[in-house]
């Protein structure tokens, strides 16, 4: 049975790659060719989300990419590569992640007040998987190629156009899901990174705090992706000159050797937001829609995990 997965972002080139490589049919179509979507933007790396709705799936999903990332940290064509990672938090240990998701992590340790930068108290220390994002896709791309998937430009109106080609149809449209799934509760979380020359970092940072912005940086062989900022239902893309400079700021004073590097430049997206992730089948017409949309900031974190139950969802149908 054919499938057409809606959606090129990493949920959907994740879906339509564990169904090919599963033996299925399966076609992508997209409104934006994947090095056009939200998820290029990326910093990228994989983190424990905050505990939420369907604690016990998501952390499932966590678990299975995490595996999967590990192995693709192997081949260097991936993007992939395990970083060293130091945290910073003004929540606790248990706000910011869960004791389940904390012990996938074999080398967390608490960071001695004298590794943390001034003016934070508490930290930790981890091994992650951080993805280069452009090459990544990139790798996912010729993947399904090789799997004998193509990815067709073909926006659609409604799921119904892509059920009148397949019995079976994925919906990883992300924000468009809101539109074409009917569902209101999806959002957009306006996000920008600054992306800098790379003056020779390989430890990443990441505050992980409440509030709408925080300090983040990604360095990647060629580049540091430098954020971060979320602001909720903000649907105009247009880089602010201020966020950029309040993104400079804060990582330049973590991280001094950052004066050195040039602005490569400044990048913008936004991220699918809903309560919690929606992966479930319901009846599409005479076709089944196996829904696969909402991972908010989340997205690679989640890819893997949430693709291997589309492809059990596919199974069970």
């Amino acid at each position: 049975m054919e499938i057409v997965v809606v959606g090129a972002g990493v949920s959907g080139l994740t879906s339509a790659l564990c169904l090919a490589e599963a033996g299925r049919p399966v076609r992508v179509w997209a409104a934006a060719m994947p090095t056009q979507t939200t998820s290029k933007v990326a910093g990228a790396v994989w983190a424990p989300p905050r505990p939420a709705d369907r604690a016990a799936e998501t952390l499932g999903w966590v678990e299975h990419s995490l595996q999967v990332f590990r192995d693709l940290a192997d081949d260097p064509a991936s993007g992939v590569r395990m970083a060293p990672a130091v945290a910073v938090s003004e929540l606790t240990a248990a706000e910011a992640m869960s004791a389940a998701s904390a012990a996938l992590i074999p080398d967390l340790r608490p960071a001695d007040p004298g590794e943390l930068p001034a003016g934070f108290g508490s930290g930790f220390h981890a091994t992650l998987p951080m993805i280069d994002m452009p090459q990544y896709l990139d790798y996912l791309t010729r993947r399904l190629a090789a799997a004998g998937c193509e990815i067709e430009e073909r926006p659609v109106q409604s799921l119904a156009e892509a059920a009148d080609s397949a019995p079976i149809v994925v919906n990883c449209t992300g924000l468009a899901a809101g539109r074409l799934a009917g569902d209101d509760t999806v959002r957009p979380l306006f996000g920008q990174h600054v992306v800098l020359t790379n003056p020779g970092l390989q430890q990443m940072f990441i505050e992980i705090n409440s509030g709408p912005e925080w300090t983040c940086y990604f360095p990647h062989p060629q580049r540091v992706v430098c954020g971060g900022i979320s602001i909720p239902d903000r649907w105009d893309t247009t880089a602010d000159p201020q966020v950029t400079e309040r993104i400079l700021a804060r990582c330049r004073r973590i991280e001094p050797r950052l004066g050195e590097s040039e602005v490569i430049e400044t990048i913008t997206g936004l991220r699918p937001e809903r309560p919690s992730v929606r992966l479930e089948a319901e009846p599409l017409g005479r076709a089944r829609c196996i829904h696969n949309y909402g991972h908010g900031g989340n997205g690679v974190t989640l890819s893997w995990g949430c693709a291997r139950d589309v492809l059990s969802l596919v199974n069970a149908g």
